[in-house]
């Protein structure tokens, strides 16, 4: 399979400061290496919260994207959603994306008091969710009548510098989801897929799997599939010499073999040169060409941000 999008590179931070100072330099660092894209969670127990740590970070930098990777629809209504997406992008300059999921950290959701409904209805809360969003954010007056959402000629001020609206992403790990987003979104971002009891499946970031994801999002896009840009966050990530000494280390930590961790789009493993070599081969396989990383290894991964950003 051939897309041809250039590679584009975020971070998720999830770090707290520790002081204002080293928060903003940390920032900076980011923008400074090359990343595209600046994000963070919105989990009650990971991080700052997304829409403060947006708009602080937009002020203190020039280029850099900033994302809430991604919004939990359950926490936020897309009317107040809306007014905090649209004043940002005029804030930053027409520098957000939206990324936005139907949530599935069933632990966060016990401790703050919030019902973690099933995930038939949290999908259709956040299906219902989308059209309202993007109706605001195209500031439009806005009518809608739904089962959760119910919303009276609104129209909101901050109309956002970027049209129709910033670029909506949306992830997961299971057809449902992935067909919405295939509909939906501009950035679609293939995960491994929550649980019934919100945790993560394993076993499900294997090759196999993803490929088995691409095809269920490239059937629900039909015709706009090659408009869509395909998103990846790859938690795992080892700049080594010994590859297969790294692949046997974490297969025995997870459920799957050393040739599967290889192998895995959650999983990179090898010198700067294998690894974006490795990323050149999974940008043809799947289509990946927007990559995200975690905070603790972006200075580590910055020769490859280097080498394939924009390429």
């Amino acid at each position: 399979m051939t897309r041809v999008k250039p590679f584009r590179f975020g971070v998720q931070s999830r770090s707290v400061g520790p002081t204002r100072e080293t928060w903003i330099e940390t920032v900076r660092r980011v923008e400074a290496l090359g990343y595209d894209t600046l994000m963070w969670p919105d989990h009650f127990v990971r991080g700052f919260e997304p829409v403060a740590a947006m708009a602080a970070a937009a002020m203190v930098t020039e280029r850099l994207k900033v994302c809430g990777f991604v919004f939990d629809n359950d926490f936020r209504h897309p009317v107040v959603l809306a007014m905090s997406i649209g004043s940002i992008d005029i804030l930053s300059g027409g520098r957000v994306e939206l990324g936005i999921g139907a949530g599935w950290l069933k632990d966060e959701y016990d401790l703050s008091g919030i019902p973690f409904d099933p995930v038939g209805v949290r999908i259709a809360r956040l299906q219902e969710a989308i059209p309202v969003l993007k109706s605001l954010l195209r500031g439009e007056r806005t009518s809608f009548r739904g089962e959760f959402y119910q919303v009276d000629g609104l129209q909101i001020p901050p109309v956002p510098v970027q049209k129709p609206y910033p670029p909506l992403i949306i992830g997961g790990g299971s057809p449902r989801i992935l067909r919405l987003a295939a509909r939906e979104a501009d950035i679609v971002g293939i995960t491994t897929r929550a649980l019934p009891d919100g945790s993560k499946d394993a076993a499900d970031g294997t090759a196999k799997a993803t490929a088995r994801k691409i095809e269920w999002v490239r059937e629900a896009a039909g015709d706009r599939f090659p408009q869509i840009e395909l998103n990846t966050i790859v938690p795992t990530i080892e700049i080594t010499d010994d590859r297969r000494a790294a692949a046997e280390r974490l297969a025995a930590e997870l459920p799957i073999g050393a040739e599967e961790a290889l192998d895995s789009p959650t999983v990179l493993l090898g010198t700067v040169d294998e690894i974006a070599e490795t990323l050149e081969e999974r940008r043809e396989r799947y289509g990946f060409s927007y990559v995200v990383i975690l905070e603790p290894v972006m200075e580590a991964f910055a020769p490859v941000v280097e080498r394939l950003a924009g390429r």
